[in-house]
């Protein structure tokens, strides 16, 4: 059995993987919740896990309101900088794997002269948002000691406790409000269920002999918001006309950066085979 600790597992992305791993008997998972561990508390994270048995720490916890990150800076440095320092050090003490999830915001999304924005394992991170400095300065501590996984744009079927960025726009859209969404950028939607499949591949396929690796966890197609709209309006049949083109630069006036075209897909993922939007949203959601 591999016994797996992790922060984060009541999230958005960790409960789905605590769900799915949970169902497989090679798997036990035991979620270090917020409440009894503060990571920014470097002698209570050495305290609480020396005491835990686990194979490998998977690290979700973060701080991830993009736009919040601009102004609370400071708490947001402790909790994804100071907050995987002292967590991936306690681990690393106790001579255990460690895998830290990442985002594709580490990327600027820009467009070079000549060259499509594409951004595979090995290109390299220029984030243009707080959040995504970092989340990098994160990587870069656990970089070579470490798995890496990047995710993109993370919905999956209902969950409660927060809205994704699927069911945040169904709910306005079902209330009849007017959206404007970015025609002139693309995102890479990727279907939690997904990530959690592969990940649960990546650790029985490793055997717990980890190598110091980066995977891009994402879907399989790029769309722009305007596109992902859409298709989520013919889904839930709900009216597209509520839905307006806008640009990048109109959009986010006035609000954190965002990569604009980040297309993120991966060269090291050859063991599971992730979904495009489009597939999910016809083939494979539940309501």
């Amino acid at each position: 059995m591999v016994r797996i600790a992790m922060t984060g597992g009541a999230g958005l992305v960790g409960s789905k993987i605590v769900e799915i791993l949970k169902a497989d008997e090679n798997f036990g998972v035991l979620m270090v919740l917020k409440q009894q561990m503060d990571i920014t508390n470097r002698n209570l994270v050495f305290d609480t896990l020396k005491d835990l048995n686990f194979d490998v720490f998977l690290h979700l916890a973060a701080y991830t309101n993009v736009d919040k990150a601009e102004i609370e800076k400071e708490n947001v440095r402790k909790i994804n900088v100071e907050g995987t320092r002292n967590v991936f050090d306690a681990v690393k003490s106790m001579n255990k794997n460690f895998v830290y999830i990442s985002t594709d915001f580490v990327f600027d999304g820009e467009k070079k002269i000549n060259q499509k924005s594409i951004f595979f394992e090995d290109s390299k991170p220029n984030p243009v948002s707080y959040y995504g400095l970092t989340k990098y300065e994160g990587e870069k501590i656990v970089n070579g000691n470490g798995t890496i996984i990047r995710l993109s744009y993370p919905y999956r079927t209902k969950f409660d406790n927060k809205l994704d960025f699927v069911r945040s726009i169904r709910s306005l859209l079902e209330q009849g409000k007017t959206l404007s969404m970015v025609t002139d950028s693309l995102i890479v939607p990727t279907f939690i269920d997904d990530v959690a499949y592969a990940l649960k591949t990546l650790l029985l396929k490793s055997n717990l002999n980890f190598k110091p690796e980066i995977f891009h966890l994402v879907g399989s197609q790029a769309l722009s918001p305007y596109d992902c709209g859409k298709i989520i309006a013919k889904t839930f049949g709900l009216d597209d006309s509520l839905i307006k083109a806008t640009t990048y630069e109109e959009y986010f006036k006035g609000k954190a950066k965002r990569p604009q075209f980040s297309d993120i897909r991966s060269m090291n993922n050859i063991f599971y085979k992730m979904s495009g939007f489009e597939d999910i949203m016809q083939n494979r959601y539940t309501f």
